[in-house]
């Protein structure tokens, strides 16, 4: 029987309609392509992001979804441009969404809501508080912080930042919508332990861990992991160059391990602010031709480099979600992360190796012993990459997530719940 199921998706784009899609966009796409199979789908998403969907649906029609675009007023774009204003514009959409929603569901008849996007556990779903049908919320997080001995080496302009964030989102989390719209939720999936443990006690009872990221079965089947050519160790990283990403820990690190290993490379992949600022971090240690920096490609690239690699390093100290830590096991190579929010979330013992995020001087010494075990350990670092694979095909597909979701569905409406055919 299928359910008229009306989706909040303000970030949704796929891969084939932008080369740079963000992991909330993804995750959006993909839930939305599973849950379609099954039921009938009315899609709020933001305006901006329709000539991306449009060239996504050229390539694979969802005959059951109805895309609604939804825009505010041009002159709010300047908004979009800096991070903590985005997050008021993504406030201001979601209550024009609200209008939209309300009109729709006088036509439609919804039976669930799910707020998919923005992934975040901070901000209130005006639709969800305000709309008269069951609601379901997630996954998202956004409680993860970055640990206070390395926001010591931030910039004060960095540090006042955090500051923002920290105190927006408390302004978030006490708006009386946000409360609202939680206490109506019939189910909040979260994606990190972080979010878990900050979720209050009134609202864990119908809480649940849920992975923010997955990976396509189709990326399963073509991403074999190669034994890599040539004399080299190759370690790979990737994100954006900002300061939160970590990568002057991955480069003072690598300096340590490269003293003991020299037929080793560290590739970065990505582009951002920071990328002078460690660009002379290199020239300073004398990493020239030791550690290479490539510009942001496009995904199928990415994953390529990924394949071909001995080693994933992720050093991020703030990410809900990780979409690359998951990319990489999928790919069947072992990761070394910090252990913390989203890749704490996904690596194990098992297929990686996750060093405390304790201070940046513990960080920076254990980090080239992880790698010096992977160099010396060819049978460890293929036994890790087996068991990430095997990880990921168990847990981290969107058939099996979306799968998740149509159970969780059937849980909150009641076996005797479901709509007309």
């Amino acid at each position: 029987m299928k359910l008229r199921i009306l989706i909040c998706a303000y970030a949704c784009m796929s891969d084939v309609g932008s080369t740079r899609p963000g992991g909330g966009d993804l995750m959006a796409w993909n839930m939305i392509r599973a849950l379609s199979r099954v039921h009938r789908l009315w899609v709020l998403t933001a305006a901006q992001n329709r000539p991306a969907i449009e060239a996504a649906l050229r390539t694979e029609p969802l005959p059951q979804v109805t895309f609604v675009y939804v825009s505010l007023p041009r002159v709010l774009d300047p908004l979009l441009k800096s991070q903590g204003a985005l997050q008021f514009y993504a406030y201001l959409w979601q209550w024009k969404a609200y209008f939209v929603a309300k009109k729709l569901h006088r036509q439609v008849h919804f039976e669930l809501f799910h707020h998919l996007t923005y992934e975040n556990d901070w901000m209130a779903s005006i639709i969800g508080a305000l709309l008269p049908v069951p609601y379901v919320r997630g996954p998202g997080g956004g409680a993860h912080r970055i640990p206070p001995a390395f926001l010591e080496e931030f910039s004060t302009g960095e540090r006042v930042a955090d500051w923002r964030r920290e105190y927006g989102q408390w302004g978030f989390r006490h708006d009386p919508f946000f409360l609202l719209s939680h206490s109506r939720a019939r189910a909040i999936l979260v994606c990190n332990q972080e979010a878990w443990e900050a979720m209050p006690a009134r609202w864990k009872h119908k809480t649940q861990l849920m992975t923010v990221n997955g990976v396509a079965k189709e990326f399963l089947r073509d991403s074999s992991a190669p034994e890599t050519q040539g004399h080299r160790f190759e370690i790979l990283s990737a994100g954006r160059l900002i300061r939160l990403k970590g990568f002057d820990l991955a480069i003072r690190g690598f300096k340590l391990f490269s003293a003991q290993v020299p037929d080793s490379q560290l590739t970065i992949v990505g582009d951002g602010p920071d990328l002078s600022r460690l660009q002379g971090l290199v020239s300073q240690l004398g990493l020239e031709g030791r550690v290479r920096f490539e510009t942001w490609m496009p995904r199928e690239d990415l994953l390529g480099k990924m394949r071909s690699c001995d080693v994933f390093l992720f050093t991020s100290l703030r990410d809900g979600g990780g979409l690359v830590v998951v990319e990489a096991m999928a790919s069947g190579k072992p990761v070394v992360c910090l252990d913390l929010a989203g890749p704490a979330f996904h690596i194990t013992e098992e297929c990686g190796i996750k060093l405390p995020a304790r201070s940046p001087g513990e960080v920076i010494e254990l980090m080239p012993q992880a790698l010096e075990r992977l160099y010396r350990d060819r049978e460890l670092r293929v036994k890790m990459g087996q068991a990430g694979r095997a990880r990921a095909e168990k847990g981290y597909t969107w058939d099996y997530l979306g799968e998740r979701i149509l159970k969780l569905y059937e849980e909150v409406l009641g076996a005797n719940s479901h709509g007309a055919s």
